[in-house]
């Protein structure tokens, strides 16, 4: 392992958190500001790239003022991951009702999912390159991935047990294979720059999904 390496291989959870957030409006406004800064500087650059100088340029802010809010990159990453929480978070193919159709359920989770990522693109790849050097992140991501995945096997479990798809299926490994195909497609897509048109990525998707599952051998 190379020095560079061994200096970016740094816990981000071992960074301090503020103790609290800002007490005034001007405060939080300009927090606030800092963090769009931060994630404009992190998807233009890079994480690894990225300066402080760089965040306090685009905030138009001094490097004191920074210090007022954040002790350090990783810190501001931390929070621009927290800010876009909200935005990126999907909830994963829901229960399907008696009444509901499945190829339309997973036909909107696939769409939710693919423009969730066409509009988050540049920060997914910047998750999967911060993930790659720091080793509580990728703790991190890697129990949402198997929350993510436990999910929607339930949601295949339910199917199974009303007779809608194959029952001899494993529902969690087929749950993280079929997410692993859409979360690969999405990623070349939209981080890599592919630029699969959204249509075809859910149409494509959800047919593999049905075949997958024996749907199409159940449902009219």
């Amino acid at each position: 392992m190379t020095g560079g390496r061994e200096e970016a291989d740094v816990a981000l959870s071992d960074v301090p958190l503020p103790k609290g957030p800002p007490t005034t409006a001007r405060g939080v406004r300009t927090r606030a500001a800092l963090v769009s800064a931060a994630r404009t500087v992190f998807e233009r650059d890079g994480f690894l790239a990225s300066r402080l100088t760089d965040i306090t340029a685009e905030a138009q802010c001094s490097t004191g003022t920074f210090y007022t809010y954040f002790v350090s990159k990783e810190e501001i990453f931390m929070a621009v991951m927290e800010a876009a929480k909200d935005e990126m978070m999907h909830p994963g193919m829901p229960h399907v009702a008696e009444a509901e159709d499945p190829m339309a359920v997973i036909e909107a989770s696939n769409r939710a999912y693919f423009e969730t990522y066409k509009r988050n693109g540049r920060l997914m790849m910047l998750q999967e390159q911060v993930a790659t050097i720091d080793a509580d992140f990728r703790a991190q991501r890697l129990q949402r991935g198997e929350a993510f995945a436990h999910r929607n096997a339930k949601s295949i479990q339910k199917m199974q047990d009303a007779g809608l798809v194959d029952a001899d299926l494993d529902p969690i490994m087929t749950s993280r294979a079929l997410s692993g195909m859409v979360s690969r497609l999405a990623y070349s897509s939209f981080a890599l720059g592919e630029n699969w048109p959204v249509d075809d990525l859910v149409e494509t998707t959800t047919l593999l999904w049905a075949n997958a599952l024996g749907l199409g051998n159940r449902v009219a």
